[in-house]
């Protein structure tokens, strides 16, 4: 028996069982909660093919039980507002069985008791579980114990313009080398400031560096490159030291300075920086993720891997210090299971069934995620759609996650007031890191801890 005979052949005698002690007489209805999400319809789309599956499996087995998925899909503004909503629900027990939920809000359904601790679950379906990317379990897990499976993944990078570099006159050969100089710890944060700085000052771009214009997760793997790490997962509580404030505000004042960054950047729009990065290529670089892949092929017009490779060069974040380790960031969504549905372990199983490479897979190329699966990087829709998911894959080894607390979004916005300060010439270093310790301090009280 191969490997995916034993898969299904494991699965849906599991499933069966949980479906025929699930109901005796009716179907069993699961409910699904997810956020309608136009960037990301098979987030929920798998789930309830994943219903069809289990029901092929149950009709093969001979069984006459059948899964029956009800899914609401909510219209919520953003995935904070979704799990706000959905933690009303749960406190007046109209909870669904599963939920698709960004996965820094893991921690707060863990500790409501919502959330389903999956740890035996996924220890006894090694089938099932046993190919999805290591490092992404990270983002699920509270605690020590995994709620959830990340649905997707994601890569955030800078991108490089090659063909201002070359403009500046460098060569083919410096080009090349350097993502292995940043990922050795040779090109520092300074050296980029420095590169993109000469960028403004020779003429050849309007801006160094664009950064996204208001508060967000970005910024964490360039803080984390100066050791200010936002979470301490012994006590599930954030935290920032005065002194990688001060050194990560330092850094963001040299940028300034060096016409790095611009003080206009963050009072710009979305649809400015994207212009001025992509079709007005007023940029040498821009700060943001893997999807943009998509964008960047259509503005000018590249046919390709090659081509485009040529046009662009993908950096992790780089240390701030030489000798320093890259920093990367990744943003997945994620499933969970109810601890409260009577049926909670069946669907854990539609889960692991909606996980799997297949349907993974056409989610990640039609959305320009990466894969969840180390398999789904040799599919031939991969190879031959998403080249840019199995190319960006590698990084991950470098990428953190947000974490896994409710008040990170109130965090993320104090430290931007602070970069805003700071490029807009408003604030010092010494300053700004003055105020984000104060402002984190009387806004998430007991949530937050100011290390010195």
């Amino acid at each position: 028996m191969n490997w995916k005979n034993t898969l299904v052949a494991t699965a849906a005698s599991a499933l069966l069982c949980v479906v025929t002690t699930s109901a005796l007489a009716e179907d069993v209805v699961v409910k699904v909660w997810s956020r309608a999400d136009r960037s990301g319809p098979l987030r929920a789309g798998n789930l309830v093919s994943a219903g069809d599956t289990l029901n092929k499996m149950l009709a093969a087995a001979g069984s006459d039980k059948r899964v029956k998925i009800e899914l609401n899909e909510t219209n919520a503004k953003g995935y904070d507002e979704d799990a706000l909503d959905l933690l009303k629900a749960f406190a007046v027990d109209k909870g669904p069985d599963i939920f698709v939920l960004a996965h820094e809000w893991t921690g707060a359904f863990a500790d409501a008791g919502y959330a389903m601790n999956l740890e035996d679950h996924i220890g006894k379906n090694p089938e099932l579980y046993g190919d999805i990317i290591g490092p992404l379990w990270q983002a699920v897990s509270y605690k020590g114990a995994r709620y959830g499976v990340p649905q997707d993944s994601e890569v955030r990078m800078f991108f490089l313009n090659n063909d201002k570099l070359r403009k500046m006159g460098k060569t083919e050969k410096e080009i090349a080398a350097l993502p292995a100089k940043v990922d050795a710890g040779e090109f520092t944060a300074y050296d980029l400031c420095d590169l993109a700085g000469q960028a403004v000052q020779k003429g050849v771009v309007k801006f160094g560096i664009l950064h996204r214009p208001n508060a967000g997760p970005d910024f964490q793997m360039m803080m984390e490159g100066f050791g200010l790490i936002p979470y301490d997962k012994a006590d599930a509580k954030l935290q920032a030291s005065k002194v990688g404030l001060k050194d990560f505000y330092t850094w963001v004042k040299y940028c300034t300075d060096k016409k790095a960054f611009s003080a206009a950047n963050t009072a710009m729009s979305w649809d400015a920086i994207e212009q001025a990065s992509f079709a007005g290529e007023q940029a040498l670089v821009f700060f943001h993720g893997v999807w943009r892949v998509t964008d960047q092929m259509k503005v000018w017009n590249l046919k390709g891997k090659d081509d485009y490779q040529h046009k662009i060069t993908w950096l992790n974040g780089p240390s701030g210090k030489k000798g320093g380790k890259p920093s990367n960031l990744s943003h997945p969504i994620a499933y969970a299971v109810s601890a409260k549905s009577k049926n909670k372990d069946l669907a854990a199983y539609l889960v692991a069934l909606a996980s799997q490479p297949l349907p993974n897979m056409r989610h990640a190329v039609s959305t320009n995620h990466t894969p969840i699966n180390y398999g789904e990087q040799s599919m031939p829709e991969v190879v031959d759609k998403g080249w840019a998911l199995v190319a960006a894959t590698p990084m991950l080894k470098y990428a953190s996650f947000m974490p896994n607390h409710p008040k990170i979004g109130q965090y993320n916005a104090i430290i931007f007031k602070g970069i805003q300060g700071v490029e807009t010439g408003r604030l010092t270093a010494q300053a700004a890191a003055d105020f984000v310790a104060e402002e984190l301090a009387n806004e998430l009280g007991k949530d937050v801890v100011i290390r010195n």
